[in-house]
């Protein structure tokens, strides 16, 4: 599901379901990466989003639940070479990776080099098909011009989700943005929301907005 219209009752079981359990801060520990698997089942989060280290740890925790795996390449500053995010992403998917998370070159977009930024993404794409990347364009670094044109580039790579933000730069996800990353990208391809996200209410306005997945770390304080 892509796209949840602005009508439909968002109960708290309902978004659960739409949650990516997160967890990225670099002194994530073994024992807390088997916690956030712990409470993903507990609660019916859709996936835990992990470091790629910690991909083997989860697919071990996580191989008698419904929850998916999501990765982060290139986190969290989308500067790596393609061949790195490539193979980064190959071997997160090796290991047990469903969705890939991978954060766009965003100074190459700045500096107006799109051709290059879609075929960073592209070979992405290409590299885990048919799993699917979801682009990170960390909207509080654009402007809305830029914005537009990353959500549109985006799709054209073959992504099948954008995400507002990595949580690691100096905003989060947003009304207006998701509103306005729905606008380019349709009903078919997926928003996530992500960063700075705590509470149910916020989580609520942002699938209003047209996101189809929130990305957050504080998901259990969402859900109760």
């Amino acid at each position: 599901m892509f796209y949840v219209q602005e009508s439909i009752s968002i109960t708290k079981d309902f978004l659960a379901g739409l949650i990516d359990h997160t967890l990225l801060s670099p002194d994530a520990t073994p024992a807390s990466i088997i916690n956030l698997c712990e409470e993903a089942i507990k609660y019916n989060f859709y996936s835990v989003c992990v470091n790629s280290f910690y991909v083997p740890l989860v697919k071990g925790k996580l191989k008698d639940s419904q929850v998916m795996i999501a990765s982060v390449v290139s986190f969290p500053l989308g500067a790596m070479t393609t061949l790195t995010k490539r193979v980064e992403a190959e071997n997160c998917v090796q290991d047990g990776a469903d969705e890939i998370d991978m954060v766009m070159n965003i100074g190459l977009l700045k500096g107006k080099q799109f051709n290059l930024v879609e075929e960073d993404i592209r070979e992405v794409v290409k590299a885990v098909s048919p799993k699917i990347v979801k682009v990170i364009i960390e909207t509080c670094l654009l402007t809305e011009q830029e914005k537009i044109i990353a959500s549109a580039i985006s799709v054209s790579a073959g992504a099948k989700f954008v995400k507002t933000s990595t949580g690691f730069s100096k905003g989060g996800a947003t009304v207006e943005d998701v509103q306005l990353i729905r606008s380019v990208v349709g009903t078919e391809i997926g928003v996530k929301a992500s960063g700075g996200i705590r509470d149910f209410e916020t989580a609520v306005r942002l699938v209003k907005a047209g996101a189809s997945r929130i990305g957050a770390s504080k998901s259990v304080e969402i859900v109760k």
